[in-house]
């Protein structure tokens, strides 16, 4: 038995980059995927900390695993996902998993975006400055010609620097505005990369132009708010990484039911738009939404590809452990 591997933050973001990134999430989601292989995460609380596990056995790639990760009562995150070997059942590698979070959901909206948004160049609005918010602009340009964006946060020095940084990243006028309305009117795609806590919703579906794709990350619990429920029932098709997840624990789609909003038509899953069973309604659909929650496939894929790359590059790091092995 090999001793397991470990690949740190730092090496991560040195081996990937996002058209490798998105192309295993492609391959991941070619094949139909169930809750039997990628089910809900599980989530335990405690006074002012939590901790949610997500696990898969993707049905391609060499690799099962999980990611664990926990909220500290000092408000702060660690994330740990753990390689098993599919054949053997070995822990091969434990990865840090701060960087592929943000990289894999990215990653997973850009390639949502690249079957769902036209070939014309775009103009994006992008709400949110922080870690997952750059991560969209980055993933999202990558495989969409951007013409102008628009970056609202409301703290004015973020929302500045932003735009300074990907109008010399993306060499395109990025232009910092004063509220959410200037970010999003007009725009071909919006981003919604918010941590989704005031309280009340930051983008409103009467904004939205008739042919508006949104990008909705931010709401992953029930106490998240980031869309109304106009955003929703303005939407024609919403394309979703996890269904139920996104229907029963996210406070944007609680909250458009209780207020009498009927979506459930309307959904459809991510491995259904990647093989290519939507392209008539998207053909006839004209507001759409990529809604996501983040998944333990996602987690999976993307770190079996940086796990690869650091062990070809020399930058993962032998562990002196051993786990002890029982036979079932």
């Amino acid at each position: 038995m090999n001793l397991p591997l470990f690949v740190s933050a730092d090496a991560t973001e040195q081996v990937l980059n996002w058209p490798d990134m998105i192309e295993c999430l492609r391959m991941a989601y070619s094949i139909e995927l169930s809750d039997v292989c990628n089910p809900p995460r599980t989530a335990a609380y405690g006074d002012g900390n939590w901790l949610r596990t997500l696990t898969a056995v993707p049905p391609v790639g060499r690799f099962m695993g999980s990611k664990v990760f926990g909220l500290s009562r000092e408000k702060s995150v660690n994330y740990l996902i753990t390689l098993f070997d599919q054949d053997s059942g070995e822990i091969v590698g434990l990865i840090d998993g701060n960087e592929i979070t943000s990289l894999r959901t990215a990653a997973t909206s850009a390639l949502a975006v690249s079957l769902m948004a036209g070939t014309q160049p775009m103009t994006v609005g992008v709400l949110g400055s922080g870690t997952e918010a750059h991560a969209h602009l980055a993933a999202i340009s990558s495989v969409v010609e951007i013409s102008k964006a628009n970056i609202f946060s409301p703290t004015q020095a973020n929302r500045e620097r932003f735009a300074a940084n990907y109008s010399e990243k993306l060499n395109v006028p990025c232009i910092a505005v004063g509220s959410p309305r200037e970010a999003v009117e007009a725009c071909d795609i919006v981003i919604g990369a918010t941590n989704a806590m005031t309280g009340s919703p930051i983008l409103l579906g009467e904004w939205l132009t008739p042919q508006a794709l949104v990008v909705a990350i931010g709401s992953t619990m029930s106490k998240q708010h980031e869309i109304d429920p106009r955003t929703i029932e303005v939407s024609d098709l919403i394309v979703c990484d996890m269904i139920e997840e996104i229907v029963h624990e996210t406070g944007d789609f609680i909250a458009a039911r209780e207020a009498g909003v009927a979506f459930e038509n309307k959904l459809v899953s991510l491995d259904e738009l990647v093989r290519g069973d939507l392209n008539d309604r998207l053909a006839t659909a004209s507001r759409t939404m990529f809604k996501s929650v983040g998944s333990a496939v996602q987690d999976i894929a993307v770190a079996e590809l940086a796990f690869n790359r650091a062990v070809d590059n020399g930058l993962a790091i032998e562990l002196p452990i051993e786990f002890r092995v029982k036979q079932a």
